[in-house]
This record gives C-alpha cells, sequence and structure tokens, in this order.
C-alpha cells in the first residue's frame, strides 16, 4: 500500500481494516464487519455500512460514524488536511479525542512541530 491517510483527528485510515478491505474489495471481510458492528450495536449493519474510502476522502464511501464527526467536520469547513494544520490546534475537540500520549495525538503532536519548528 502506498502513503499513509492520516485522518483529520490523527488516527491512520490506510491501517483501518475497513478501509483496507473496501480498497481490496474484500466482500468476505466487509460482510463479517457489518456482521460484528450489527451485534456490537445493535442495529442491522451492512457491507455498504462498513465501507469506507477513508474520512479524509471528499468523494467515495465513509463509514457511517464519519457523518456525524465533530472533527472531521470541522476539518471539511476549514479545508486543512488533518487537525495539525490547523491555526487553532490543539482545540476543545481533539483535546477531548486525541488525548495526549496516545498514538494519533503523537502522529498529530509531530505534524504540528513540522510545520512550525520553534525559532
Amino acid at each position: 500500500m502506498g502513503e499513509k491517510m492520516i485522518a483529520y483527528c490523527g488516527l491512520v485510515c490506510s491501517e483501518c481494516d475497513a478501509y483496507k478491505a473496501t480498497q481490496a474489495e474484500d466482500m468476505d471481510a466487509l460482510e463479517r464487519m457489518a456482521k460484528e458492528a450489527s451485534e456490537q450495536l445493535g442495529e442491522e449493519m451492512t457491507i455498504a455500512d462498513a465501507m469506507c474510502d477513508g474520512c479524509t476522502a471528499t468523494t467515495g464511501r465513509q463509514i457511517g460514524y464519519c457523518h456525524e464527526c465533530e472533527i472531521r467536520r470541522c476539518a471539511v469547513q476549514k479545508h486543512i488536511e488533518n487537525c495539525a494544520h490547523c491555526e487553532d490546534y490543539a482545540c476543545e475537540k481533539i483535546e477531548a479525542f486525541a488525548k495526549p500520549g496516545s498514538e494519533h495525538r503523537k502522529r498529530l503532536d509531530g505534524i504540528y512541530v513540522t510545520l512550525h519548528p520553534a525559532g
């Protein structure tokens, strides 16, 4: 697989099972994920619900939560690559989701430092 796709929140879309199965068109894996999600959420999920082209994709498929995600909504509205590119980094939305020390927060912090080297 090519370059990592970093989600707005710092998660790596390109390492997600739903993303990988969607890109590989692995219907068996997507069916298993939909079944597991159905059992966990207590509502019927379909293969289409499990398909994802990554949360930063402007066209294509995203898992259902992408459409509800406040972080994604904010980043799309601001037209930024991910939250580390935001002038308000790290805002309360990121603070609540990407706790300091978490892998996705470390990833965003690393991008932020690269974009804003100290003096």
